[in-house]
Order: C-alpha cells, then sequence, then structure tokens
C-alpha cells in the first residue's frame, strides 16, 4: 500500500474499526489519492460503516454498490467489506470488544497474522496500516518495510529500471 496511511486514534465504536479496516481493502493497488477523493461517498455507501447495517447487506446492495461511479467499483472489495463487517461484529462478541480481541495475541507478528485469517482483503500491509490506524503498538514503518521486502519506493525504482532498460542503447 503506497502513500500515507490515515492518522491513528483509537475508535470509539465498531464503526471506527469497520472504517479503519477498510480503507486499507478499498486502497489494495489503487493510489491513496484516488481513495482520498472518493472516501466520503464510499462512508456514505456504506452507511458510516455501521457493522450491523453493512453485515446485513445483500445481493442488491452489492449491485447498487456496482453501479455508483462515486464508488470503487470492485465485487471483491464491495463483499469483502460486507463480510469483514459479519466478522468484526462475529470478533466483538466472541471477544467482548475489538480491543479484547486485538490483546489477545502474542505481539504484532501474531496479530497481523490473525487478521489476515479472520478478514478478506487483507494482507501484511493492510494489516499494518489498520493496526497503526486504530492506535495500536506497530514496528517503526521503515523497519517493517525492510524487515517484510517492502523497501520504500520498490515500484516506482523497479518502474524507471524497465524503463531505462527499454530505452539504454537506442
Amino acid at each position: 500500500m503506497e502513500g500515507r496511511p490515515p492518522p491513528g486514534g483509537r475508535p470509539k465504536t465498531l464503526a471506527g474499526y469497520l472504517e479503519a479496516l477498510s480503507r486499507p481493502v478499498f486502497q489494495a493497488g489503487m493510489s491513496w489519492r484516488v481513495i482520498d477523493a472518493k472516501w466520503d461517498d464510499i462512508r456514505r455507501a456504506f452507511a458510516g460503516f455501521d457493522p450491523r447495517t453493512v453485515a446485513d447487506f445483500g445481493p442488491a446492495d452489492v449491485q447498487r454498490l456496482l453501479g455508483d461511479p462515486r464508488m470503487v467499483r470492485s465485487r471483491a472489495k464491495i463483499e469483502a467489506t460486507i463480510d469483514n463487517a459479519q466478522a468484526l461484529l462475529e470478533l466483538d462478541a466472541e471477544y467482548g470488544g475489538l480491543a479484547s480481541y486485538l490483546g489477545s495475541h502474542g505481539g504484532f507478528d501474531e496479530t497481523v497474522a490473525d487478521l489476515k485469517r479472520q478478514f478478506r482483503f487483507i494482507g501484511d500491509s493492510g494489516a499494518y496500516h489498520f493496526l497503526w490506524a486504530i492506535g495500536q503498538p506497530v514496528p517503526p514503518y521503515e523497519e517493517w518495510s525492510a524487515a517484510a521486502g517492502r523497501p520504500r519506493g520498490r515500484r516506482r525504482a523497479a518502474r524507471g529500471a524497465s524503463r531505462g532498460a527499454t530505452t539504454s542503447g537506442t
């Protein structure tokens, strides 16, 4: 996930957790600028990320969102958000609160591994940014990025190198 994560802060409601979880889902593979520009519309389309409302979305809601030009119209991301709302509600009930669920793991790596199991469309980068956004302890980004094999600017460097390779010698 390139770009900057949203400002950190512990959510006061489950809607805040779902919104923080949904941001990296929608941002995956896209510019953070595009998501920033669309985020207010995405929030409205998902009923303020109220997890009970979103968990009840059905096929007609998915079709409505796919037809909305203000949305990121990805069926996989829309359905992941609905499924993630359901999973969030289940974890909240099982652990007596999402903060308790997040604190039930041995540390950052274990929490990331479980987030990837529990939620759709969340990978290493999305889990890192989710945890950072909700005020959970995370390693410094540069250290995490290097350890995860994600050096900053990797895509830009790779694009530049491939462009140079195709244009050199002509």
